[in-house]
């Protein structure tokens, strides 16, 4: 995507760690929120739906809305709304799915394939890009506040500490503990 600027970016090196990131990111989200999920076939999307609906309280299992569209999760305190609207061809399909009336004060929606469809999507929003790292389970997972519904959290989100491998360097070959 073009001009895409992320304020963070993490790296993790399994489903689990895009996981944990995404617990992590519901652990700032409020009823009301939209998360747009981006990224290739097989990024990590809904396991990043996962884990974050995991830290919400979903006990049933999450999977993806490729071709129902749309999945609900009643979690501990907010639903989840999951949609996925790669298949979907036109505008008029998204006001079809009843997206404004998704995004309530009672639920958080998770929108896969959500950057297709950044012109109708009511007010601001979380972004995350995943994309594919190195090895065959590595990600890259970058975010980026979209209007203001977010912006009061920035602070917060800097200061998601990154994950790291388990052998104890990070990507960047530092030790763990090392602050630089």
């Amino acid at each position: 995507m073009t001009g895409f600027s992320a304020i963070r970016s993490l790296a993790t090196t399994s489903a689990e760690g895009t996981q944990a990131v995404a617990a992590d990111l519901a652990g700032l989200s409020r009823a009301g929120d939209l998360l747009v999920l981006c990224g290739d076939l097989g990024a990590g999307k809904t396991a990043f739906t996962q884990g974050f609906g995991r830290a919400l309280g979903v006990t049933t299992p999450i999977t993806s809305p490729t071709f129902t569209l749309a999945n609900r999760y009643a979690g501990a305190e907010l639903t989840v709304h999951h949609l996925d609207v790669y298949r979907l061809a036109h505008i008029d399909e998204v006001r079809d799915l009843g997206l404004h009336e998704l995004v309530d004060d009672r639920s958080v929606t998770l929108i896969e394939w959500g950057d297709a469809i950044s012109g109708a999507l009511p007010g601001g929003y979380l972004e995350i890009r995943l994309t594919l790292g190195d090895g065959p389970d590595d990600r890259v997972l970058e975010l980026r506040t979209v209007g203001v519904d977010w912006s009061d959290r920035e602070v917060a989100l800097l200061a998601l500490e990154p994950l790291l491998p388990d052998d104890g360097a990070d990507p960047a070959g530092n030790e763990r503990g090392d602050t630089c």
